[in-house]
């Protein structure tokens, strides 16, 4: 079965996430996703607390940026997490929006090397492994965890590049797509991971998870093209009823992507109800 979410976008003042949180669980949403976006809302802080404020919610954060974030760090955070609401906590790391890295003195001369770092590390540290390593971004002196995930944790890349996508396939756990990807490009980017696990010699489940830009009402259409052209180069997305955002995340399904995650435009205007589009409208439609 395809999975099916939505995102809580950051724009809104984050007082918000608790009523859609509860909102997304009383309707039978599977998983809502969350941003860290600079400069808005942490990815951890608000994860958790949807997680506390629901029983069942899956909650994703899309995407953590490693520059921003100690590796140490990150494998803290996702394994308490995982222990305190298991299998319900879905991380995802990314090289980050490269501008806003430089805004706060974090940029990387060589993102790739450092994603590579990251991924590798943090893998091995939420296994319960004692690491030490002195690459060029990421140093460990015989660190462990006291208090690893009772069970593994999917580690996700967020990424779009040919490289980033076959280094994905390599070193994490699952991909996660832009809304900017059309079936064409789910295909495709399935292809380049698939290249890259093949090297790697992976033979493991590899989830690919992608954004769909969705709206619905009146002006649905008029708010995603504006979108679409504020944000430039990004040309996909779906406008309309729930048989046709439907038919858009099975073409998705088709290409390659496991989970569709039904993105609402910035200026929704009624975020609760695009929730509740999604799951007592949309899901039914979606095999």
């Amino acid at each position: 079965m395809t999975g099916l979410g939505a995102v809580f976008r950051p724009q809104l003042p984050p007082e918000r996430l608790r009523a859609i949180a509860q909102l997304a669980e009383e309707a039978g949403l599977e998983e809502l996703w969350l941003w860290e976006d600079c400069f808005l809302e942490g990815g951890i802080s608000t994860a958790s607390a949807a997680l506390a404020w629901t029983e069942r919610l899956r909650v994703g954060v899309g995407l953590l940026p490693v520059p921003l974030r100690n590796v140490a760090l990150t494998a803290m955070e996702t394994a308490t997490l995982e222990r305190m609401f298991p299998g319900r906590a879905v991380l995802c790391v990314g090289h980050g929006v490269q501008s806003w890295m430089g805004q706060v003195g974090a940029r990387a001369e060589s993102p790739m090397t450092l994603l590579r770092e990251y991924l590798d590390a943090l893998r091995a540290l939420l296994r319960g492994e004692r690491v030490t390593t002195d690459g060029r971004y990421v140093k460990l002196d015989d660190v462990a965890l006291d208090w690893p995930p009772a069970q593994a944790v999917r580690v996700l890349a967020g990424v779009t590049g040919p490289r980033s996508l076959r280094l994905s396939g390599e070193a994490a756990d699952g991909t996660l797509l832009t809304a900017a990807t059309s079936p064409e490009g789910v295909r495709a980017a399935r292809g380049i991971v698939d290249e890259g696990r093949e090297a790697a010699g992976r033979s493991d489940l590899h989830p690919v998870v992608v954004y769909l830009r969705a709206a619905t009402g009146p002006d649905a259409a008029a708010r995603v093209r504006a979108e679409i052209e504020q944000e430039g180069g990004a040309t996909h997305g779906v406008a309309g009823d729930a048989g046709t955002v439907a038919k858009a995340v099975q073409q998705l399904a088709e290409a390659g992507a496991d989970t569709v995650v039904l993105q609402p435009t910035g200026d929704e205007p009624d975020p609760e109800g695009f929730v509740r589009f999604v799951a007592e409208e949309v899901r039914p439609l979606v095999p």
